[in-house]
């Protein structure tokens, strides 16, 4: 039984998700180990809704450490079928001000401690990532942003690194080199994994201040993103509500088909165990 159709996954400041009715909560077991914190499951506005807090309630939990595997798995097992992924970020360009939200269509990895596939243990399988942003989800973000008058802006290129340090300014001005308009340390796993369990997935990243590289400012302190990141998190409550009306009705893209011809392992050669493992995720093209 479908316990949610939407994720939410609320990152720095978004700890909760404001209108949920019906609300409970519950702990979701996954082969990958634990997720970040319970799922805070709920109805809105005709949907139901699972809301994960990435760093646990109280944030606890650096982005090195997060059991990226165990959020998307524990999504999957849920039910949900589109994430709408919450997160800061720092912007690398200078229309994009603080309070602005981005909806990239693009990502870059700086991570190196990382897992970033379900995959490994016998079962080899490489999907399509060259677009790793569901563009109806994405629309939908926008427009959200559009009837709620906050600025809002669809398109653009999200490093993530690695952190929890912030970058040096050398890197930071690298980053600007490669046209890059945010950096963040959180979506670029979720998009990964997003896309293997064939999920759709789409990031709101609220801009909290200008990375290292603005000559005009002094470098950021976690007590101006914290003030900026109050402001954003009202913003954000809204828009998400508002795109959970405009997410299309029927799944019509890319995301749901991603395995389809992914799988490069000969199935007589998956280990059962593994194949058991991850029958969750692959059970719909290995029957």
């Amino acid at each position: 039984m479908q316990q949610a159709e939407v994720g939410i996954i609320g990152g720095s400041g978004l700890y909760a998700m404001p209108g949920l009715t019906n609300v409970h909560e519950v702990a979701v077991e996954t082969p990958f180990g634990s997720p970040s914190d319970a799922f805070v499951l709920g109805d809105l506005d005709g949907l139901k809704v699972a809301f994960l807090a990435r760093h646990g309630r109280g944030h606890r939990i650096l982005p090195s450490e997060l059991n990226f595997r165990a959020n998307i798995f524990a999504m999957k097992k849920l039910g949900v079928e589109r994430i709408l992924s919450v997160s800061s970020v720092g912007s690398l360009k200078e229309p994009h001000k603080p309070t602005d939200f981005i909806i990239p269509n693009q990502f870059i990895d700086r991570t190196s401690h990382r897992e970033s596939t379900f995959f490994g243990e016998g079962l080899v399988a490489h999907v399509a990532f060259g677009d790793p942003v569901c563009a109806p989800t994405a629309h939908a973000l926008m427009e959200a942003c559009r009837k709620e008058n906050v600025v809002g802006k669809l398109g653009g290129t999200y490093v993530c690194m690695e952190g929890p340090q912030f970058s040096t300014r050398a890197e930071s001005n690298l980053y600007r080199s490669w046209n890059a308009d945010v950096i963040g340390m959180t979506n670029l796993q979720e998009a990964k994994l997003a896309r293997e369990a064939e999920i759709c997935y789409a990031t709101l990243a609220m801009v909290t201040d200008y990375d290292c590289w603005h000559e005009s400012y002094e470098a950021v302190t976690v007590d101006q993103i914290i003030q900026v990141m109050h402001k954003n998190v009202a913003n954000a409550s809204r828009v998400l509500r508002t795109s959970l009306k405009l997410l299309p009705r029927q799944r019509d893209c890319a995301c749901k088909d991603a395995l389809s011809h992914a799988i490069l392992t000969s199935r007589e050669a998956i280990p059962p165990a593994t194949r058991e493992k991850l029958d969750l995720i692959v059970g719909r093209v290995l029957k």
